[in-house]
């Protein structure tokens, strides 16, 4: 990641207490926004592998009910966690425009990145 103003808050990869996001405010080198990195990498590889899974089990007619709703709710995880990582990213690259503060399209219109 490239060197963030002293006072920029991102938006960590875990959540606290009642599942709250969670925040670091710095420039992007401390412990805990190196910590923040390595999980990210952590969960976007296990998402890489559990697609992966998914695939298999699909393409596998003997597949059960019970190990495909295992992998739907694992891949609805997994989706929150790579949620949560787009969101930090995209609002350390700054607020795209057309969308409300928490980074989603607000009023359901297109969401064009600023230059």
């Amino acid at each position: 990641m490239n060197a963030q103003s002293p006072d920029t808050a991102r938006l960590l990869p875990w959540t606290g207490t009642g599942g709250k996001p969670c925040y670091v405010v710095g420039n992007g080198s401390g412990h805990v926004s190196r910590t923040a990195d390595k999980v990210e990498a952590v969960q976007l590889g296990m998402a890489l592998e559990l697609l992966d899974h998914a695939d298999d089990l699909l393409e596998d007619d003997r597949s059960t009910e019970v190990q495909l709703r295992h992998v739907a709710a694992a891949l609805t995880h997994s989706l929150r966690d790579v949620h949560r990582i787009a969101r930090s990213r995209g609002l350390r690259l700054g607020m795209p425009d057309g969308c409300d503060e928490g980074g989603h399209p607000a009023g359901g219109g297109p969401v064009r990145l600023r230059p």
